[in-house]
């Protein structure tokens, strides 16, 4: 028995201990060679000038844009699907953090009423004049009774279009080649999770998500999708894809492109890599705060989409249909949703983490569009402004999980390769999903 515990000492050894002494399992999923030279950096959108930009400056899209526009799997019970920005407006008045009307109560509110600043007059006959940043669309219905206008629209089955649901496409020159495509999911509500059985915690009205594809000289490299405060950066190569026949101007094409899939979570609307129960908001895996994604209705934002290209200097709308609506709208720094509720309000509850009802969002402008890394903010925690690209699928957790070859162990290669299956059970039990599990995970991707 003697010979039988020392290779599992030696295995244990060269597979969690010395990980880069086992066969590697990321081998074959890496960039081609050709990826591998370094490349220019990326140039940050005010420093662009003519020697350096990648695109030109006629608010055209690329199609290669388009091409890889990622494909959404919706959850199969959502009850809160994507809506129309410019129909979702018209239910709402704009006030300040004080309650006062800063728009006209009695006029409709319109895309083109949303602007960078504003200068209203107050209930006691004076004006003032304030930054978009301190006031709130503020919804004319009672949100907690789920008026229609709060549900939106499921997408059509088979082709994944959702007539009254555009995405919004911001395409950023980065510079040397690269250029940066955010695609905007806007939902008019954002259903919390629940904590053990109660809730929902954290509801608000209106709900931006967003997908980043960077490109350079046309070819995806990577993929970033946003989740609550966060989000997952991928190698473009490592995510899902699915086939579809290309469009042009509308109207299909024999062509067949590979385009990446994500899957939003149900209530939420966090954007994942993967299937299955997947922690919210944590470092860790905690089971009792989790959101789920599966594979639901399909959305193809590419079929109905408000497109603007940031060429460093100005915003510019894509075609007339944008160009009818303006950029007054993108420069809107409040909120998309009604102010949290008081606590005196019958709505409202509270447990030791979370109200029930929150501030509403801000828009896509403020999701720092600029950024030269693939995550738009860091946390406190993330003191040395990391990003690594994963280059395996962050695999969901629970009954609905997934698993293929695409598929990555989420505690990165600590324990990909040990054997037997009991000693990776043990450790695994051992770790808990705990720190070791996310360092080594967050490094190896």
């Amino acid at each position: 028995m003697g010979w039988v515990w020392l290779s599992i000492f030696i295995n244990l050894c060269l597979a969690v201990f010395v990980p880069w002494a086992d066969d590697d399992p990321f081998v074959g999923l890496e960039a081609p060679q050709d990826q591998k030279t370094i490349l220019p950096p990326l140039v940050p959108p005010n420093k662009l000038d003519d020697s350096n930009r990648s695109l030109k400056k006629n608010g055209q899209i690329p199609d290669y844009i388009i091409d890889n526009c990622p494909l959404v799997h919706l959850y199969s019970e959502e009850r809160y699907w994507p809506s129309d920005i410019a129909e979702y407006v018209t239910h709402f008045d704009i006030k300040d953090a004080q309650g006062n009307n800063v728009t006209d109560p009695l006029e409709t509110l319109k895309l083109s009423s949303l602007q960078l600043n504003y200068y209203y007059k107050l209930f006691n006959g004076t004006y003032n004049n304030i930054s978009s940043r301190d006031t709130f669309l503020t919804s004319r219905d009672d949100f907690d009774k789920d008026p229609k206008w709060l549900l939106g629209s499921r997408p059509e089955y088979g082709t994944g279009h959702i007539k009254n649901g555009p995405a919004v496409l911001m395409v950023v020159d980065k510079g040397n080649g690269w250029v940066d495509a955010f695609w905007f999911y806007f939902y008019p509500f954002n259903l919390g999770p629940f904590i053990m059985g109660y809730g929902p915690w954290g509801n608000h009205v209106g709900d931006w998500e967003h997908s980043l594809v960077r490109f350079y000289r046309g070819e995806p490299r990577y993929i970033w999708m946003s989740a609550h405060g966060g989000g997952s950066a991928y190698r473009f190569e490592a995510v899902e894809k699915v086939k579809k026949l290309r469009r042009r101007n509308g109207k299909l094409t024999p062509e067949i492109v590979h385009r990446p899939l994500i899957f939003s979570a149900s209530g939420t609307h966090a954007n994942y890599a993967s299937v299955g129960q997947h922690a919210h908001d944590v470092p860790f895996f905690f089971m009792p705060l989790s959101d789920f994604t599966d594979r639901g209705p399909m959305w193809d934002p590419s079929m109905n989409y408000y497109a603007y290209v940031f060429d460093g200097e100005k915003i510019i709308p894509s075609s007339d249909r944008e160009e009818s609506i303006g950029v007054n709208w993108l420069h809107f720094r409040g909120h998309w949703g009604d102010k949290q509720l008081p606590w005196g309000d019958s709505r409202q509850r509270w447990c030791p983490v979370q109200w029930r009802y929150i501030d509403g969002p801000t828009g896509p402008l403020d999701k720092n569009l600029p950024r030269m890394s693939l995550c738009p903010r860091f946390v406190w925690w993330n003191f040395w402004k990391g990003c690594p690209a994963r280059r395996l699928i962050k695999k969901g957790e629970g009954l609905d999980a997934e698993k293929n070859d695409l598929i990555g162990d989420n505690c990165g290669i600590l324990l990909y390769k040990v054997k037997p299956r009991w000693l990776r059970s043990i450790l695994r039990i051992l770790t808990w999903r705990g720190v070791l599990c996310f360092v080594m995970d967050y490094f190896t991707g």
